[in-house]
Protein backbone atom coordinates (compact mmCIF):
# COMPACT_ATOMS: atom_id res chain seq x y z
CA UNK A 1 0.00 0.00 0.00
CA UNK A 2 3.02 2.56 1.17
CA UNK A 3 4.19 1.56 -2.50
CA UNK A 4 1.66 2.40 -4.20
CA UNK A 5 0.75 6.16 -2.37
CA UNK A 6 4.32 6.38 -3.08
CA UNK A 7 3.93 5.93 -6.52
CA UNK A 8 0.94 7.55 -6.91
CA UNK A 9 2.52 10.91 -5.49
CA UNK A 10 5.66 10.76 -7.50
CA UNK A 11 3.49 10.73 -10.97
CA UNK A 12 1.05 13.59 -9.33
CA UNK A 13 4.68 15.67 -8.63
CA UNK A 14 6.19 14.77 -12.10
CA UNK A 15 2.48 15.93 -13.43
CA UNK A 16 2.28 18.96 -11.75
CA UNK A 17 6.40 19.59 -12.70
CA UNK A 18 5.17 19.43 -16.55
CA UNK A 19 2.73 21.62 -15.67
CA UNK A 20 4.25 24.63 -14.55
CA UNK A 21 6.98 24.55 -17.31
CA UNK A 22 4.90 24.63 -19.48
CA UNK A 23 3.25 27.75 -18.60
CA UNK A 24 6.64 28.87 -17.95
CA UNK A 25 7.66 28.10 -21.76
CA UNK A 26 4.71 30.14 -23.27
CA UNK A 27 5.13 33.29 -20.92
CA UNK A 28 8.90 32.86 -22.38
CA UNK A 29 7.95 32.90 -26.07
CA UNK A 30 4.93 35.32 -25.06
CA UNK A 31 7.69 37.50 -23.43
CA UNK A 32 9.93 37.68 -26.88
CA UNK A 33 7.15 38.06 -29.07
CA UNK A 34 6.06 41.23 -27.55
CA UNK A 35 9.34 42.15 -26.76
CA UNK A 36 10.50 42.10 -30.53
CA UNK A 37 7.05 43.44 -31.33
CA UNK A 38 7.74 46.42 -28.87
CA UNK A 39 11.16 47.22 -30.63
CA UNK A 40 9.23 47.02 -34.40
CA UNK A 41 6.79 49.15 -33.53
CA UNK A 42 9.36 51.50 -31.72
CA UNK A 43 11.82 51.69 -34.22
CA UNK A 44 14.68 50.03 -32.08
CA UNK A 45 14.81 46.63 -33.81
CA UNK A 46 17.67 46.22 -35.90
CA UNK A 47 16.70 45.65 -38.98
CA UNK A 48 19.20 47.23 -41.09
CA UNK A 49 20.19 44.08 -43.01
CA UNK A 50 16.50 43.85 -44.10
CA UNK A 51 15.43 46.07 -47.22
CA UNK A 52 12.29 47.60 -46.69
CA UNK A 53 9.22 46.39 -48.99
CA UNK A 54 6.08 48.17 -48.50
CA UNK A 55 4.36 47.86 -52.07
CA UNK A 56 2.24 51.33 -51.19
CA UNK A 57 5.29 53.50 -50.62
CA UNK A 58 7.00 52.13 -54.10
CA UNK A 59 3.43 52.80 -55.72
CA UNK A 60 3.24 56.16 -54.71
CA UNK A 61 7.32 56.85 -55.22
CA UNK A 62 6.95 55.61 -59.00
CA UNK A 63 3.67 57.39 -59.67
CA UNK A 64 5.70 61.02 -58.47
CA UNK A 65 8.90 59.86 -60.32
CA UNK A 66 6.82 59.55 -63.44
CA UNK A 67 5.11 63.12 -62.51
CA UNK A 68 8.28 64.97 -61.75
CA UNK A 69 10.51 63.52 -64.62
CA UNK A 70 8.11 63.91 -67.15
CA UNK A 71 10.11 65.86 -69.87
CA UNK A 72 12.86 63.32 -68.93
CA UNK A 73 11.48 60.01 -69.68
CA UNK A 74 12.31 60.02 -73.48
CA UNK A 75 15.53 60.99 -73.05
CA UNK A 76 16.25 57.57 -70.16
CA UNK A 77 17.35 54.42 -71.31
CA UNK A 78 15.87 51.60 -69.54
CA UNK A 79 18.71 51.25 -67.00
CA UNK A 80 18.06 54.90 -66.02
CA UNK A 81 14.45 54.60 -64.89
CA UNK A 82 14.85 52.68 -61.52
CA UNK A 83 15.35 54.40 -57.83
CA UNK A 84 16.08 53.41 -54.79
CA UNK A 85 14.35 54.82 -51.40
CA UNK A 86 14.48 54.96 -47.51
CA UNK A 87 11.95 56.16 -44.97
CA UNK A 88 13.12 58.45 -41.90
CA UNK A 89 11.52 60.82 -39.96
CA UNK A 90 13.13 63.91 -40.14
CA UNK A 91 10.59 65.69 -38.08
CA UNK A 92 9.58 63.58 -35.42
CA UNK A 93 6.02 63.57 -36.53
CA UNK A 94 5.28 59.82 -36.60
CA UNK A 95 5.29 60.09 -40.15
CA UNK A 96 8.51 58.95 -41.77
CA UNK A 97 9.24 61.18 -45.11
CA UNK A 98 10.87 59.22 -48.20
CA UNK A 99 14.53 59.43 -49.11
CA UNK A 100 14.53 58.77 -53.13
CA UNK A 101 17.68 58.20 -54.86
CA UNK A 102 19.56 56.88 -58.09
CA UNK A 103 22.79 55.82 -59.03
CA UNK A 104 23.03 56.04 -62.90
CA UNK A 105 25.01 58.57 -65.31
CA UNK A 106 21.45 60.37 -66.52
CA UNK A 107 21.39 61.25 -62.47
CA UNK A 108 24.89 61.17 -61.27
CA UNK A 109 27.67 63.40 -62.13
CA UNK A 110 31.34 63.96 -61.07
CA UNK A 111 29.93 65.97 -57.92
CA UNK A 112 27.10 63.60 -57.17
CA UNK A 113 23.69 62.66 -57.81
CA UNK A 114 20.24 63.88 -57.66
CA UNK A 115 17.53 62.79 -55.65
CA UNK A 116 14.29 64.00 -53.68
CA UNK A 117 12.82 63.28 -50.27
CA UNK A 118 9.00 63.23 -50.59
CA UNK A 119 6.43 64.09 -47.29
CA UNK A 120 4.72 60.92 -46.12
CA UNK A 121 1.35 62.03 -48.81
CA UNK A 122 4.41 61.59 -51.60
CA UNK A 123 4.20 65.39 -52.04
CA UNK A 124 7.31 66.71 -52.85
CA UNK A 125 9.32 68.56 -49.53
CA UNK A 126 12.83 68.56 -51.10
CA UNK A 127 14.74 68.25 -54.36
CA UNK A 128 18.62 67.69 -54.31
CA UNK A 129 21.09 67.58 -56.73
CA UNK A 130 25.22 66.72 -56.02
CA UNK A 131 24.99 64.40 -53.44
CA UNK A 132 26.82 61.72 -52.61
CA UNK A 133 24.91 58.55 -50.87
CA UNK A 134 24.50 57.92 -47.93
CA UNK A 135 23.18 60.92 -46.19
CA UNK A 136 23.64 61.29 -42.64
CA UNK A 137 21.74 62.86 -40.07
CA UNK A 138 23.01 65.78 -37.51
CA UNK A 139 22.08 65.64 -33.75
CA UNK A 140 20.95 69.25 -34.75
CA UNK A 141 17.94 70.45 -36.04
CA UNK A 142 16.63 73.46 -37.68
CA UNK A 143 12.62 74.50 -38.14
CA UNK A 144 11.97 71.14 -36.51
CA UNK A 145 13.70 68.92 -39.00
CA UNK A 146 16.85 67.47 -38.44
CA UNK A 147 19.83 68.87 -40.32
CA UNK A 148 21.81 66.51 -42.79
CA UNK A 149 25.51 65.98 -43.19
CA UNK A 150 26.13 65.13 -46.82
CA UNK A 151 28.84 64.28 -48.73
CA UNK A 152 28.58 66.75 -52.19
CA UNK A 153 31.06 67.74 -54.50
CA UNK A 154 34.57 67.95 -52.78
CA UNK A 155 33.64 68.64 -49.53
CA UNK A 156 30.84 67.27 -46.58
CA UNK A 157 28.63 69.73 -45.85
CA UNK A 158 25.91 70.63 -42.75
CA UNK A 159 22.56 71.02 -44.59
CA UNK A 160 19.69 72.73 -42.39
CA UNK A 161 16.25 73.47 -43.62
CA UNK A 162 15.31 76.80 -44.69
CA UNK A 163 11.75 78.08 -44.97
CA UNK A 164 10.19 74.77 -44.97
CA UNK A 165 12.94 73.69 -47.32
CA UNK A 166 16.57 72.08 -47.84
CA UNK A 167 18.90 73.53 -49.68
CA UNK A 168 18.84 71.80 -53.12
CA UNK A 169 22.76 71.76 -53.72
CA UNK A 170 24.52 70.78 -50.89
CA UNK A 171 28.05 71.51 -52.30
CA UNK A 172 27.24 75.29 -51.45
CA UNK A 173 26.11 74.54 -48.06
CA UNK A 174 28.48 75.02 -44.50
CA UNK A 175 31.32 72.81 -44.43
CA UNK A 176 31.11 69.93 -41.62
CA UNK A 177 33.43 70.73 -39.43
CA UNK A 178 34.58 67.72 -36.99
CA UNK A 179 34.39 64.30 -37.59
CA UNK A 180 31.37 62.36 -39.10
CA UNK A 181 29.13 60.64 -36.25
CA UNK A 182 29.68 57.02 -35.73
CA UNK A 183 26.35 56.46 -34.86
CA UNK A 184 24.14 58.35 -37.18
CA UNK A 185 22.01 56.31 -39.34
CA UNK A 186 22.85 56.30 -42.74
CA UNK A 187 20.32 57.07 -45.52
CA UNK A 188 20.29 55.87 -48.65
CA UNK A 189 23.31 53.61 -48.46
CA UNK A 190 23.28 52.47 -51.81
CA UNK A 191 26.84 51.16 -52.25
CA UNK A 192 26.14 48.57 -49.47
CA UNK A 193 24.11 46.43 -51.92
CA UNK A 194 21.39 46.31 -48.72
CA UNK A 195 18.88 48.46 -50.85
CA UNK A 196 16.36 46.98 -53.29
CA UNK A 197 16.51 48.28 -56.86
CA UNK A 198 12.96 49.53 -57.95
CA UNK A 199 11.63 50.17 -61.90
CA UNK A 200 9.52 53.51 -62.45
Amino acid sequence: MKNKILMACAILALYSCQNKEKPAKENIVKTIAEDTLTKTATGSADVGDVPAKDDKAVEMIRKQLLVLLKNDLKAMTKDDRFFYYEVFDLNNDKRNEYFVGFSNPYFCGSGGCSGYILNNDGSVLNSFTVTNFPILTAATSSEKFQDLIVNSGSGVHLVKMKNGKYPSNPSVQEVWKGKTPQNSPKILDIQSGKLEKYSF
